[in-house]
C-alpha cells in the first residue's frame, strides 16, 4: 500500500487547515493521516480518511446543523459517530460560513470532562 493512500485527500486537508487556522485558539493535531482537534483530551473535529470533516456538537446544535445543511451524522471506519455531524463539501469550501460551527464544536468540547493523559513509562 502506498503512503499516498494512507493520507486524507490533499484538497480536503487544505480546506480543513484553512478552517482551523482561522481560529487562533485551536491547534491542528494528528499530522497528514488523520488530522483532528481536541480540547483537554476530547476530540471535537476531525478529517476522515475519506475526506469528510466531522464536528462534535451538543444535541440541539447537531440537530439544527443536520436540518440546515441536509447533512447526517459522521460515519468513519463503518462506525456512526453519534455526536459528530458530517460537514458537506460545499460548506467546507466556505471557511467564513463554517467557522461559527467550529466555534460551537470547540465550545461544546469545553463542557466535557477532561480525559486523563496516557503517558508511556
Amino acid at each position: 500500500m502506498s503512503k499516498q493512500n494512507d493520507q486524507v485527500p490533499a484538497d480536503k486537508l487544505a480546506l480543513y487547515k484553512d478552517l482551523i487556522d482561522a481560529h487562533p485558539e485551536i491547534e491542528l493535531k494528528g499530522g497528514l493521516k488523520l488530522p483532528y482537534t481536541s480540547f483537554q483530551g476530547n476530540m471535537f473535529s476531525q478529517l476522515t480518511k475519506a475526506g469528510t470533516v466531522g464536528l462534535r456538537m451538543g444535541k440541539a446544535e447537531r440537530d439544527a446543523f443536520i436540518a440546515e445543511y441536509d447533512s447526517d451524522l459522521l460515519v468513519t471506519y463503518g462506525t456512526i459517530m453519534k455526536e459528530y455531524v458530517a460537514v458537506p463539501d460545499q460548506l467546507l469550501a466556505n471557511t467564513e460560513a463554517l467557522l461559527p460551527y467550529l466555534e460551537q464544536s470547540y465550545a461544546y468540547a469545553q463542557t466535557l470532562k477532561a480525559k486523563p493523559t496516557k503517558r508511556k513509562k
